[in-house]
């Protein structure tokens, strides 16, 4: 079977914007709202906050989140808080995550765990949790507490899950999706369904479906990201995943396909503690032979049709227009 080459994509970083751009007055208070809540009197606090403001990703999350409050022209004071707080927990995850895994670069620049300790980043991740947790505490919804928390722990049993999988390459395309759903799309899921409370009560159930959709997608392009993208580009290593013995979607759709020369060529890299950069770009190459990147492209694009079609549910509006934008821009991503 001939691979067939990518299309050539044009840097997306302005298409971002123009997505953010019906909330970008309210997005660009959410760092200093952020910073704000994890502000303490404690040194290696200080160095942690201060190394990840200069991490500061795209604030994805939280676009999500105010837009879904602006769907009504009525978007609440508080959803730029609750912004703040969903970037928390997705940031506590991602300190969390890169110590499991002992990652060294995030973004280009170095994890938590690489720059100070492993010890450090467990305990600055529970402390980014503690303190979103606190400012929901302080905000007193009970309800928007219950979607995070629902999230939150989601997620953690999401991870725990993933350190049970012994054997790898058993690790099923089902397993994937309930992995997917918990670390990934329960947060996004949340995002959506807080935004719509803090401005869209109405269509509350609208929006925590299209967030888990997208959530979906999200994770998916994520993972092709790994066979189809530089380092340069993504500001990971690139074959992370197979450096690192994950297995992801691309992987377990083209097992089957695999013939018995391939799969040992595979097992062989997972049998290896450090496989090499020729074994990776190997077991890359075979994954395009067999097709997992098109069958993974599929499924990613089949749970943004979904998400559109909900999002027909909800009336026009610029903060609508830019919710079905992100569902594009998500699978074309390049980062």
């Amino acid at each position: 079977m001939t691979s067939v080459p990518p299309p050539v994509r044009l840097p997306l970083a302005p298409a971002l914007l123009d997505i953010q751009a019906p909330v970008r007055a309210r997005l660009d208070r959410v760092p200093d709202e952020m910073w704000r809540i994890v502000r303490a009197d404690a040194p290696i606090i200080e160095a942690v906050n201060e190394h990840l403001t200069r991490m500061k990703g795209k604030l994805f999350r939280p676009t999500v989140l105010l837009l879904a409050s602006s769907l009504e022209q009525a978007p609440q004071a508080r959803a730029v808080s609750m912004a703040a707080v969903v970037e928390l927990i997705h940031l506590a995850s991602v300190v969390h995550d890169d110590s499991v895994d002992h990652s060294p670069l995030r973004r280009g620049m170095p994890t938590i765990n690489a720059l100070f300790s492993h010890q450090v980043a467990v305990i600055a991740g529970d402390y980014l949790y503690t303190r979103a947790l606190a400012e929901l505490a302080a905000v007193g919804d009970l309800e928007l507490l219950r979607v995070f928390t629902d999230a939150a722990s989601a997620m953690t049993l999401g991870e725990l899950r993933q350190l049970a999988s012994f054997d790898a390459l058993e690790f099923s395309e089902a397993d994937y999706w309930l992995l997917v759903q918990a670390k990934t799309a329960s947060l996004l899921g949340a995002a959506a369904e807080v935004g719509a409370l803090c401005g869209a009560p109405r269509f509350r159930r609208q929006l925590a479906r299209y967030g888990t959709l997208l959530g979906m997608a999200f994770q998916v392009a994520d993972d092709l990201l790994d066979y189809t993208e530089t380092e340069s580009v993504t500001g990971k290593p690139s074959g992370n995943d197979l450096k690192e013995h994950k297995v992801t979607l691309p992987l377990i759709a083209s097992l089957p396909h695999m013939s018995p020369a391939q799969r040992a060529r595979v097992e062989a890299l997972f049998a290896s503690a450090t496989p090499s950069d020729a074994e990776i770009a190997d077991v890359v190459a075979i994954v395009h032979e067999c097709g997992g990147i098109d069958f993974a492209r599929r499924k990613g694009e089949e749970f943004l049709s979904e998400a559109e079609a909900v999002m027909a549910e909800v009336p026009p509006s610029d903060a609508r227009t830019s919710l079905v934008d992100a569902l594009g821009y998500v699978m074309e991503r390049r980062s």
